[in-house]
């Protein structure tokens, strides 16, 4: 590429990856701290209240800094990507050092779980989040923070880092010895067909925002502003969503073996 076809933008990496100029490194930074945002509030969606934002952030930026210091662009890998990458499992990686769920929210947590199957005992079926409230004495959102942070929990639980720090990054994936069996891949199919008609029985403003949060990744921010309703709302309605589809498609996820 000769110099008259660089941009301003090629000129700023050269000056980062040939001199690491550090004023060329500011200029970065500030590109793709809004990428930082967006993995910061997709993640955030599923913490508790007493998590400081500003935690996830510097988490974030540390993913960043090292996606910067790492990248290597002569990789067929966009740095959007690898960036994100990077940012995503800084910001995993350190929710499950610091253990953020705090002892007496697991204990909630537990109690919660245990209070609903001795309800769904008595009722023979399904409890509604309205009926889990009633039956505890607590507000309809504090079953569904609860239950959101419960799941967000084993998702940091389950969440492994495999291999070592190299040329290709790390990768933050479930390590799995075995391969998929033909029966494993026809119940997955099968989940799939079942989570979308479950999908289809919820009401529009739920189908609405999983479809804009999940398919079209936006942020609940973003969303909101769609939907002319505030991010809390916006919260609350995907955290009321995923409750409805947990709680219809637990016993075909259990059964199936696939938790």
């Amino acid at each position: 590429m000769s110099k008259q076809n660089l941009t301003d933008e090629d000129i700023i990496w050269i000056q980062w990856l040939k001199k690491r100029d550090s004023d060329a490194g500011d200029v970065l930074v500030r590109k793709y701290t809004p990428l930082v945002n967006y993995h910061v509030q997709r993640i955030s969606s599923g913490l508790p209240r007493n998590v400081s934002r500003d935690d996830i952030v510097s988490l974030g930026l540390q993913g960043l800094f090292d996606a910067l210091t790492k990248f290597d662009p002569n990789r067929d890998l966009k740095f959007d990507t690898y960036a994100s990458f990077r940012i995503r499992g800084s910001i995993i990686d350190g929710l499950r050092k610091e253990d953020w769920m705090p002892r007496l929210a697991r204990e909630k947590s537990k109690k919660l779980e245990n209070e609903i199957s001795k309800l769904e005992q008595k009722l023979l079926r399904h409890a509604t989040p309205e009926e889990i409230a009633d039956h505890l004495g607590i507000e309809v959102d504090d079953v569904y923070q609860t239950l959101h942070e419960h799941y967000f929990s084993n998702v940091l639980s389950m969440e492994e880092r495999v291999g070592s720090d190299d040329e290709e990054g790390n990768s933050y994936t479930l390590q799995d010895h075995h391969e998929p069996t033909p029966e494993h891949h026809v119940m997955m199919g099968e989940l799939v067909q079942d989570l979308t008609m479950k999908i289809k029985e919820l009401n529009a403003n739920e189908q609405m925002v999983l479809d804009l949060f999940y398919t079209n990744e936006m942020t609940l921010t973003e969303i909101g502003e769609i939907l002319g309703l505030s991010t809390s709302r916006i919260s609350q309605i995907h955290s009321k969503a995923l409750f409805k589809l947990r709680k219809s498609l637990l016993p075909e996820i259990v059964d199936g073996g696939i938790l």
